[in-house]
This record gives C-alpha cells, structure tokens and sequence, in this order.
C-alpha cells in the first residue's frame, strides 16, 4: 500500500524504454574505458527557446560581463513585489541571477543613489538602479587528466557520461578528481556563481550524496565557506550523485549556463533515469508526489516528508515510475523514473517512501544484508548458492541517468540524448534475470 499522495497511472503518462541490448548479458571483462559515446539526435525547435531569448534586456558581452553597466529606473509596467536580484538579472541579458547577487553583496548595487547589499531587497515602480557587475572570482578547481566520456560537444554545451563513483564538483572532502577538474583538462569553462537554490539536482540536480551544501554543514577543512560557492563549480548547472552514473549537460559559456538553468528552473529538462530496486512497487507505474526536505535524524540524508509543505523543512518534490521488468521472482524490479522536480536525493528518496530502496543503496535502506534476506524469501534454495556473489558486488547505488533532453542554448533545438548503463550496472541486472524473470509486458524471450 502506498502511503502519502502518491497516485498510481496507467502506461499512457510515458512511454516504454526497451533494453534490447539488455537481453543478453554482457561478458565479463576490464574496462580500460568509458563506454562510447553516442550522438545527439536533435528536432524541431520549441517555443521554450523564444521566451527566453526573445526578452526586452540590456545586451552584454557573452564572455566576461565584469564590468558591464545597468542604470535604469524600474519600469511602472513591471512593477510590484519584485527582488533586486531577479530585476537586473531580467534586465542584461545572458548573466546569471548568483553574478549578479555576487555584485550586489559586493556593494556593487545602488537603488536611488543607496547602496544596498540585500540581493532580496524590493524595488518598486520608479526606483533608479545603478548596477555594475562585478569581476569573476578566481577559479579554484585545477585542470586534472582525467579521461572523460564526451556524448557530444560544440562551443556551447557539453554532455558527458559522468562514472560512478566520480564526485560532480570539488566539495570539502573532494578537493580534486572530479569531474569539474576533468572537463577544465579538455576545455576550459566559465566561472559561475550560483546559490544551492539554483543548482538544479538531477541527481538532479539533482541526486548528489556529496552536493556541496550538505558537505559545507559537515566539513570545511581545506575549504572556506566561499568556496562551497559557485567558483567551484564551473559550467556545472546540475548534479549526479557520486555514485550515480550517466548524462550530465554542462554550460560552456555563461550564455549557455543561463538558458539550461532556466530550463532547469522551469523543469522543462526530460531527464529519464533507470534503477534497480529492493522489492517490486504495489503499483506497476505511478506518480509520487511527496515533498523532500532534510532527515532530522541524519544532515547527510534526506527524506521524503507528507503533508503540507514547510518552507524551511521541505520542498514540492514530484516523481513518476513505471516498472519495465519485474526480476528474480519478485525480489527486485528495473524501473525508470521521470522527474518533475528536480531535488537532492529525490529518486532516492522517494523510492524508500513507497519500499522499494534501490539496490546498494546503504544511505537509504538498500543494503547488502537487506538485499540477501529478500533474494533468500523469494528464491527457492536452489537458487541461492550464488546469492552472496551478487549481494558482494553492489557497490553503490543502482541508479542510472539513462536519457537527457533540452532546448540548445544557442540553435533553439531540441536535442536528445541516450547512454546505455556501464557494465557493473548491466552484469546485477543480468544476474537478477538469471534467478528468474517475471515478464512484465510481451518481450524478446532470449536468453541471458
């Protein structure tokens, strides 16, 4: 029984993904690599582009923005309840809203000839803002030779292939590996500042156990709390987890970073994830609509909360799920998820809400003891002699970032993106069918 709102659906919300490469097991050997990279598959342009690009702004360098000059009085149209922040980001074109909190904390900003370093402070209709934005700050994530699995690259974006195990951006605790330092080996990236409001998890965002913010309450050795800030984060407009693998756009130039946060903000990104998972969902497709705020017995976890929502205690989180495979007599399930929101921890939070934590995932619930004890009730003994084997193999969470779409910055198009799971993922799954599969829908019946 599924607690808190969550609504089951019919298949009709999203369609299938099929795995026909899935359907034999891939062989076991040493990666001496990345998986290779496959092309972007673009389509027709989408009026998300248009809405964005087509704003009345003050129009500014797309490189550098140190310097550029704002003194305009608050148009009576466009007046209201609007933050200082937001106004001027509405008003040069193409700089990010934490640039310019950046230079209104620097004193930068003045509203009718006072200087004011409150980025929430409110401007109303007639109000002069003078804004000069401030110079970029130093970078502190050094370029490291890291092989990194490019999807595909022009001068604006970058899609990768991030590993599992690969920490996003240099945090307390990660000051290098990451793969910030591997992309700043093969280009180079803006600096850009943004708060932990902004950076959209995807993973999500966001789904990152190691998200700076979680990392500055618990450790600031080796870092100051200006560090856990944007200059350590270069292009990065959204997040994986450390030990989740798959696709991750990053902006090449601020320009880009501004259009895919915006993207971001409006969840208007298709980001499609696959998982495995301890036990097999009531429902076989649903929506889970449960926010997601921090777990007050544990600062490094989160956890899906009911009820109405509490600024402080949680955010609006929506995810939908449909199982594609039910696996080893029910003791497991392949599922995809598709996220509406994109919050820390948010498929996996969500996933132990309705009982079903995803494979190795210790943080929440999905531990290796846990994972035997339900082979062993589900499998006839027969079966079990190589449980250990497999429970001993999972070494992070089973969680994929499996597609990705958005609007290219610059050409306006719809791009869209795919990467098969790496092979520890595929050798569980492979495994998991071979204790005996309950087909979910008409498949190819191949054998393992």
């Amino acid at each position: 029984m599924l607690l808190g709102n969550v609504a089951s659906s019919s298949s009709a919300s999203h369609s299938t993904i099929f795995f026909s490469s899935f359907h034999r097991c891939p062989s076991i050997r040493a990666r001496s690599g990345f998986l290779t990279a496959l092309r972007a598959r673009s389509a027709s342009a989408e009026n998300d582009y248009d809405s964005l690009e087509n704003r009345e702004q003050v129009p500014a360098p797309a490189s550098s923005y140190a310097g550029v000059k704002l003194l305009e009085t608050v148009d009576v149209a466009k007046s209201g309840k609007l933050r200082l922040d937001a106004w001027i980001s509405s008003r040069i074109q193409g700089v990010s809203r934490a640039r310019v909190q950046s230079s209104i904390r620097s004193g930068l900003v003045s509203v009718n000839g006072r200087v004011v370093d409150k980025v929430s402070h409110n401007v109303r209709a007639g109000d002069m803002v003078d804004c000069t934005i401030s110079e970029l700050q130093p970078l502190r994530a050094e370029p490291e030779d890291i092989p990194v699995d490019i999807v595909y690259e022009d001068e604006h974006v970058l899609v990768v292939n991030k590993p599992a195990h690969m920490v996003v951006h240099p945090a307390p605790g990660n000051a290098s590996g990451t793969l910030v330092n591997a992309i700043l080996h093969h280009c180079s990236l803006p600096t850009v500042g943004f708060s932990e409001t902004e950076l959209s998890e995807g993973e999500e965002v966001s789904d990152n156990e190691s998200s700076s913010s979680i990392a500055c309450e618990t450790s600031t050795k080796g870092f100051n709390s200006s560090e856990c800030g944007g200059s350590v984060r270069p292009g990065i407009v959204h997040r994986l987890d450390k030990g989740t693998s798959g696709l991750l756009v990053v902006a090449k130039n601020e320009h880009s970073h501004v259009h895919l946060s915006e993207q971001f903000k409006r969840h208007t990104i298709q980001r499609v994830y696959i998982s495995l998972t301890s036990g097999v969902p009531s429902a076989t497709s649903g929506r889970i609509e449960v926010p997601i705020g921090r777990d007050t017995n544990n600062r490094i976890r989160m956890a899906a909360i009911p009820g109405p929502i509490n600024g402080v205690q949680a955010r609006y989180a929506a995810s939908r799920y449909k199982v594609i495979e039910v696996l080893a007599g029910g003791s497991s399930a392949l599922v995809e998820w598709r996220l509406e929101t994109g919050r820390t921890h948010q498929i996996r939070a969500h996933a132990k809400y309705v009982g079903i934590p995803l494979f190795g995932d210790e943080v929440y619930g999905g531990t290796k003891n846990m994972i035997l004890s339900l082979l062993q009730a589900k499998l006839p003994p027969g079966r079990q002699s190589h449980l250990p084997e497999l429970v001993s193999k999972l070494e992070r969470p089973c969680l994929h970032a499996f597609s990705l779409g958005f609007i290219h910055p610059r050409t306006g198009k719809n791009v869209q993106f795919s990467c098969q799971p790496p092979e520890d993922f595929s050798q569980i799954l492979c495994q998991l069918r071979k204790l005996g599969m309950t087909k979910q829908r008409s498949r190819c019946s191949r054998p393992c």
